[in-house]
């Protein structure tokens, strides 16, 4: 063990009261052991690190469904179309964010990798400062610019009221949903998945029941809940931050030490302001798409805002391996265990892209009745099962996309899926819309729009994937 790492052992050790000294050692060890990626069966690594992923996005996903689900049956068509137009807007706006703190996950998985713990521990600590200005800058705007946002998205008169007060509540809370996918990202880029896990688990336990006692019970409107959402990203949030607070490890949170380290935030940036553009822009785009959506009323926001929530979980295999292979390939280039990191990409978009058409079948013959799980109006119904019927079975191609710039993110090579994707997914996408509707208007340009853009940004991706050099001779990256 070098000098750093011992001092900072010792430094940590002394945090701890009386002769537990041992114990906490046996602990903290025991915990590296089972975080660390660059050793042990690779299959077996990444399948028990993605799947507590999956499951905790699987919760997830379903108390931000469960808002719809209930806003629909008890508060009607004209709610679930203003909760359900909802989605791209809160992507814009928190995108930017969480792209760049996965810039910073990057940087800690590779020094976690490296063990090179104190380098690791100014990023974390710098990360979480972060975190907490964008999320004060975040809630400042979200809540003064939202009504302007929506009359820009030309969201329906009728609509309206409704969709600010959503939004509003929602962004009151927007320093918790930072925050959270902060704490998340660290925990995640030193290999612990499973306590994100466990504390969305019971968030959205918290969620379920206030969406019912606030929204079915009480009937207080879409407001009340954006409010349990916002209530139960704040609970994850804080059991989040105090498991890295009492963390017995080398990356344990120290409220003293967080703060701005110049050659950190550098890092953070230079890594992450990649995917923060790219995600920000992606929603910006989505924005126009969800514009275009509204133009066609009240019925189609409906039917599209319940495909977009079942597409949620259909999007979950494809999200939780992009995130395992950035975190696998960013610990083990750290370690420079480079035949590792092959043998786990290809390892990781097989089990994706598989999984992934195999829910897109599904989704295909189950649409009706997924659909109307959210509306029992017929014509909310057709909306959302034509866009079904349009795009799901090509999730194959999102999951290979997906899963080919998390290994490029975790390779620190952020700026190709960004560039890649700002062309097909935002410039394409929106060029495609804006013509094919002057000729054809009907929604199923709007919903053909996505596959093709999947489909043709795969190509540059597949190229640059197996003919570059960089995925032949990983040493030849530097950190």
């Amino acid at each position: 063990m070098s000098t750093e790492n011992s001092n900072i052992t010792k430094d940590m050790d002394a945090l701890e009261a009386g002769d537990a000294g041992k114990t906490d050692s046996a602990l903290k060890n025991n915990s590296t052991q089972k975080n660390d990626l660059t050793q042990g069966t690779i299959w077996k690594k990444i399948l028990f690190f993605a799947l507590p992923i999956f499951l905790g996005q699987v919760f997830q996903q379903l108390y931000n469904t469960i808002d719809s689900l209930i806003v629909g049956k008890f508060l009607g068509d004209q709610a679930l179309a203003a909760v359900s137009s909802s989605g791209s807007l809160i992507f814009m706006m928190v995108g930017f964010f969480n792209g760049v703190a996965m810039g910073a996950g990057v940087i800690i998985a590779k020094e976690y990798g490296a063990k090179n713990y104190q380098s690791m521990r100014r990023a974390i600590h710098t990360d979480v400062a972060f975190g907490l200005s964008a999320g004060i800058v975040l809630t400042v705007v979200g809540v003064c610019f939202t009504p302007t946002i929506l009359r820009w998205m030309n969201t329906p008169a009728d609509v309206m009221p409704q969709s600010v007060e959503y939004f509003r509540y929602y962004f009151y809370g927007a320093v918790f949903t930072v925050m959270y996918n902060i704490f998340v990202g660290i925990l995640q880029a030193v290999g612990d998945s499973r306590h994100p896990l466990y504390y969305l688990i019971f968030s959205s336990l918290v969620n379920v029941v206030l969406d019912l006692v606030l929204v079915g019970g009480l009937r207080l409107g879409v407001g009340a809940a954006a409010l349990a959402t916002t209530i139960s990203q704040g609970i994850s949030a804080a059991l989040c931050f105090l498991q890295l607070l009492r963390a017995r490890t080398e990356y344990r949170l120290c409220i003293r030490e967080i703060g701005f380290h110049l050659d950190s935030l550098k890092n953070i940036v230079r890594f992450g302001l990649p995917s923060g553009v790219q995600n920000s822009v992606i929603a910006l785009a989505n924005l126009v798409v969800q514009t275009n959506i509204n133009g066609f009323g009240e019925y189609a926001m409906a039917g599209c805002g319940a495909y977009f929530k079942v597409e949620g979980f259909a999007f979950l295999p494809i999200t939780c391996f992009a995130q395992a292979l950035s975190t696998f390939v960013g610990q083990n280039l750290g370690a420079k265990n480079y035949g590792r990191v092959k043998k786990g990409v290809r390892f990781g978009l097989l089990c994706s892209v598989s999984a992934a058409e195999v829910i897109g079948i599904i989704f295909w013959l189950a649409a009706p009745v997924l659909i109307g799980l959210f509306s029992h109006s017929p014509e909310v119904l057709d909306f959302g099962v034509r866009q079904a019927r349009v795009e799901s079975l090509f999730y194959c191609m999102l999951a290979l996309a997906h899963c080919i710039a998390g290994v490029m993110r975790g390779a620190g090579k952020a700026t190709v899926p960004m560039f890649t994707m700002l062309g097909f997914w935002c410039v394409l996408r929106v060029t495609y819309i804006t013509a094919a509707l002057h000729f054809y208007p009907h929604i199923e340009v709007v919903f053909s729009a996505y596959p093709l853009t999947w489909c043709t940004s795969n190509i540059v991706f597949l190229l640059y994937f197996f003919k570059a050099d960089w995925m032949h001779n990983f040493e030849r990256i530097k950190a």
